[in-house]
């Protein structure tokens, strides 16, 4: 909505400079006009003005002179889904979108940006406002930015640095995360503690932990999880635990089996 609202405004700055143009070249009586403002005050440089800063500021939310990949050093965060729309264009019958994210790096301001890309129609239920996808942007330029893989080491990393470094996970299952043994686990019971951060809600759960032929174990831990996951985290559901072997009641829970470090 923000997107659309911004490019009518251009639009409208945009016929309005073309009208004065015209006006003053091929108009007649130069002292009457069918605009608003213009007159001898301010009012055209105004508008001009802000026609130039809509260009400039946010070409990246009307999708105006934007490259499809960053250049130079690139750095790894997390976008949250703005907006996606479509442009119109399909190749083999997969259709093209623009997807506006919110981009949070690890260190730094957030910024908003633009991925365009292909995605087929399997996918795109998806792109959902609020999902997050990992990104690479440029250190020195936000105009662009790409979508990373996420079995990429480096970028498996980055994603979780940057859960830690919003608290998203809990300080004192860290260690368990980052360099824990990984085993099968089973959801025994679930509730919201009615915590929220970063667009997650946090829940307690009660795992029984099952490392193969190994006596299992029940262990209580926490979770932030996105609204669209929270399906994936009842009782009975399959899911990954990470311990310590000297601590194996402090578990990090995660949905998906994760590779080996």
């Amino acid at each position: 909505m923000f997107r659309i609202v911004v490019l009518i405004v251009w639009l409208l700055l945009s016929a309005w400079l073309a009208i004065w143009a015209a006006e003053g070249l091929f108009g007649v009586d130069q002292s009457t006009s069918i605009l608003p403002f213009n007159d001898d005050g301010p009012g055209p440089i105004l508008i001009g003005v802000a026609w130039g800063l809509i260009l400039t500021i946010g070409g990246g939310v009307l999708g105006v002179g934007r490259r499809s990949t960053p250049r130079g050093e690139t750095r790894i965060g997390v976008g949250r889904i703005v907006e996606v729309a479509r442009t119109g264009l399909t190749v083999n019958d997969v259709p093209q979108y623009d997807i506006f994210v919110r981009v949070s790096p690890v260190d730094g301001e957030e910024f908003v940006s633009q991925l365009r890309m292909l995605v087929p129609a399997t996918d795109a239920s998806a792109l959902q406002p609020g999902s997050p996808l990992p990104v690479r942007y440029s250190a020195s330029d936000h105009d662009a930015v790409e979508l990373a893989d996420i079995t990429d080491p480096p970028v498996r990393e980055a994603m979780l640095d940057w859960r830690i470094a919003r608290g998203l996970i809990d300080p004192r299952q860290v260690r368990a995360r980052k360099e824990g043994r990984q085993a099968p686990a089973s959801v025994l019971s679930v509730r919201p503690t009615g915590r929220r951060r970063e667009g997650q809600s946090e829940l307690a759960v009660r795992l029984l932990i099952t490392p193969e032929g190994e006596t299992g174990w029940e262990a209580d831990t926490t979770v932030f999880v996105y609204p669209e996951a929270v399906s994936r985290v009842q009782v009975g559901s399959p899911v990954w635990a990470r311990y310590l072997r000297d601590d194996p009641h402090t578990v990090a829970l995660t949905i998906e089996e994760e590779a080996a470090r």
